[in-house]
């Protein structure tokens, strides 16, 4: 396994392997790696010939420098957790590699964004967006995972794809979760014991909203009130947002649901008490009305 971190050596080995005819399966990820990174990594595995990772804290897309600071940061641990996986290539730049100085060009995707996380984090799609198109010219990928986990994340990087002509296959890997069903995410770690118990609530608030489509409710506002309400029983969470939109436009769902339809949550919680823990946000998605769910939940 190589440790890449330049752009341009990035490049040349890129166009190396393309000359060989042989496929790359990017997985962009900011470090911190757990079971769900590697099954994305294996996703791309099973894609192409070489799998490569990116580990890059990217700055431009947290709206807190607090949570920049404050983001795990493992590369070690991480590289040995990628050399175990059959990961070929890890490119870590520094940020003068993303970012030279004096940067002034951004990606921009338009309505996709503006919703949901894009409302209550302004700028962050642009971040992500900008930082995806520079991994994409930086690694030249056949294939890029990224996590089901981050729906929107999705939907916007498929858009910018698109739009911009990158021709590369984006796969969207199915959202592992704990035992408990939290789905899994570097920023678990940061949460306190206490707030780590509570923060089942999500998984059980999207349980709720199945039990109540099977029971045959379809009112987005009963739907809605009923996610509030159990999320409500964690005294350290507080609900950013929970909305029912098409899994496809990411417009909102109509006042009366007739056919799948994307479950979005954004839950904030707390330290604990006694000042153990982070102030963390967790998402979490579940798209309703479809004939089977995708990441293994029942």
């Amino acid at each position: 396994m190589d440790i890449i971190r330049t752009t341009r050596e990035l490049q040349e080995r890129a166009d190396w392997v393309r000359a060989q005819g042989r496929k790359i399966a990017l997985v962009p990820t900011m470090g911190a790696l757990h079971p769900g990174h590697l099954s994305l990594i294996q996703c791309g595995r099973e894609k192409a010939d070489e799998i490569w990772v990116s580990i890059f804290v990217n700055p431009t897309q947290f709206n807190q420098p607090e949570d920049f600071e404050g983001y795990p940061r493992t590369f070690e641990v991480d590289a040995e957790s990628c050399r175990a996986a059959g990961v070929d290539v890890i490119f870590a730049p520094t940020p003068d590699q993303l970012y030279p100085n004096g940067a002034q060009t951004w990606v921009e995707v338009g309505d996709l964004a503006d919703p949901l996380c894009g409302a209550s984090r302004p700028g962050h799609f642009r971040g992500v967006t900008t930082v995806v198109s520079k991994l994409f010219l930086a690694a030249r990928p056949h294939v890029a995972v990224f996590g089901e986990k981050d729906f929107q994340q999705l939907a916007v990087i498929r858009r910018m794809t698109r739009d911009m002509g990158f021709g590369i296959e984006i796969v969207g890997g199915p959202t592992l979760r704990e035992e408990d069903g939290l789905a899994m995410s570097s920023r678990n770690v940061r949460l306190g014991p206490r707030a780590r118990k509570q923060a089942q609530v999500i998984i059980r608030a999207i349980r709720q909203a199945e039990r109540n489509i099977a029971g045959g409710e379809r009112s987005t506002a009963s739907l809605l009130e009923a996610v509030h309400k159990t999320i409500e029983e964690a005294s350290l969470a507080s609900v950013d947002y929970a909305e029912l939109r098409d899994p496809d436009s990411l417009t909102e769902a109509p006042g009366k649901l007739v056919g799948p339809t994307l479950l979005a949550l954004a839950v904030n919680f707390a330290p604990d008490p006694d000042g153990q823990g982070a102030a963390v946000r967790l998402i979490d998605n579940r798209v309703l009305l479809q004939s089977r769910q995708t990441d293994g939940e029942s």
